[in-house]
């Protein structure tokens, strides 16, 4: 009894169904992301089509992008069927899609919510495996005058000096600020250090009428906004 798996390649699929055709005749909201992966690799492996290796990428990942845009080259060529070039070319792609994403929050210019601090914040943090402590500085109208990386840190904690802090918002003309920071466990919920340090900077900046605006705590998928919470 033969037991070999068959293979069907994607050139025999019906047209319509194949990835590069299914983006040109149904547009490219109608493709799954491993279809869209598909089309990056162009081919599987001698035991799997295109689609059927991405789905197994994807699987890999708990299908989520911006796991697999964190993967190296060396851990994607552990595949079978993904080839230094392969691999390139996912990364190049998603990388693509991250600098996107951070061309839309290079234009908010103006603070209107907690969702507005997330997009801006999201390209400098979201993807981290540590954590960045960031300030968003602010004049009398919620203007951005600027955004600086305070600290960084390990995987659970970063330092914070209020002098640093502070002293960026006199030399920036700044009256009110937000922090930002990311936890990369992915993990929500604000620690006691966290509730430490917002309190600790909003009096400290209350001393220089400076008005601290929000924290948030930002990860791959959502944030948390201490101002939404009502606590500061």
């Amino acid at each position: 009894m033969n037991t070999e798996k068959t293979v069907i390649s994607i050139k025999s699929w019906n047209q319509n169904d194949r990835p590069r055709e299914k983006l040109i005749a149904k547009g490219k909201n109608t493709l799954t992301d491993a279809e869209l992966i598909a089309i990056l690799i162009g081919s599987g492996n001698r035991n799997e089509s295109a689609v059927a290796l991405s789905q197994r990428l994807l699987l890999h990942v708990d299908h989520e992008l911006n796991a697999l845009g964190k993967l190296s080259v060396q851990q994607l060529t552990k595949f079978k069927g993904i080839g230094e070039a392969k691999a390139i070319a996912i990364i190049a792609a998603l990388e693509l899609g991250r600098r996107r994403r951070g061309e839309v929050s290079s234009r908010i210019e103006k603070i209107t919510s907690s969702k507005d601090v997330y997009e801006l914040m999201y390209p400098e943090l979201a993807d981290l495996m540590h954590e960045e402590f960031w300030v968003i500085y602010l004049n009398n109208s919620n203007k951005v005058l600027q955004k600086k990386q305070i600290s960084i840190g390990g995987k659970t904690g970063t330092l914070v000096d209020a002098r640093i802090v502070f002293g960026a918002a006199l030399e920036f003309g700044a009256t009110a600020v937000i922090l930002a920071h990311n936890h990369p466990s992915g993990t929500l919920q604000p620690s006691k250090a966290d509730k430490e340090l917002t309190t600790k900077l909003k009096n400290g900046g209350a001393c220089l009428d400076i008005k601290l605006l929000d924290h948030l705590i930002v990860t791959e998928k959502e944030y948390f906004s201490f101002a939404d919470a009502a606590m500061i």
